[in-house]
């Protein structure tokens, strides 16, 4: 089996992390190539492509250079090579764990699952604050288009039928986002101020009115109340 060797223009890169000036009492070429060879990887090319990550990190992790390497690096290198994070750190940066008990794995470990939970958190904030922004701008359209849709289906005859269809994305995507209508336009509902928004006219809660255009609701909280108008 034939391993890829880094070439003259790939050593040039350490230079930026001032590795070259470095020793590297241990060589880790063999037991690098041992771990890619039970995994069927023949070149670091290979690896660097199965993991995810770049070939110049691959080499720094040959050189002995594991300790200041990012965790995520590690762990991804470590699964392409079908091993735990454990394992390649024992091989690649043990004496380093046995000066310092910082290093350690569980330490480790435990600082990337704590970053991967706060990357998480931040990704479904992220999530929920481009959700309510689109929301913002599809105020009118959420409201008005169900009007629309009522009318249309009362008079076949208008041309607003044949954009119906058009539209279906967009409910899809509300339904992904988990929005839905507090009542269908035409509906007659117990008046609730909560939840209805008087166009005219008064109402006494429980009274029964009419959605002129319908309000949304996303779960539990409350996006936009329905208007709505008193039975004559």
């Amino acid at each position: 089996m034939v391993y890829s060797r880094p070439d003259k223009k790939v050593c040039s890169f350490p230079l930026v992390f001032g590795e070259m000036n470095q020793s590297f009492p241990i060589n880790y070429a063999p037991r690098l190539q041992k771990l890619m060879q039970n995994a069927n990887i023949s070149s670091y090319r290979e690896l660097s492509q199965k993991s995810g990550v770049s070939e110049l990190q691959v080499i720094r992790l040959q050189r002995g250079l594991a300790s200041q390497m990012r965790v995520d690096i590690l762990l991804k290198i470590s699964r392409a090579l079908g091993i735990t994070l454990t394992e390649l750190l024992n091989n690649f940066a043990s004496e380093l764990i046995k000066k310092s008990p910082e290093t350690s794995t569980s330490a480790l470990e435990q600082k990337y699952n704590n970053l991967q939970k706060e990357l998480d958190q931040q990704k479904q904030f992220l999530m929920q604050e481009f959700q309510q922004s689109s929301l913002q701008v599809l105020e009118s359209w959420l409201q008005q288009w169900p009007t629309v849709i009522h009318k249309a289906k009362q008079n076949p005859r208008l041309a607003a039928v044949k954009i119906l269809p058009l539209l279906r994305p967009v409910e899809k995507l509300m339904g992904q986002w988990n929005v839905e209508s507090i009542a269908p336009v035409g509906a007659e509902v117990p008046f609730d101020p909560q939840l209805h928004q008087l166009m005219e006219g008064y109402a006494q809660k429980g009274e029964i009115v009419t959605i002129r255009y319908t309000g949304y609701r996303q779960g539990d909280k409350l996006l936009f109340r329905a208007k709505v108008s008193p039975i004559s």
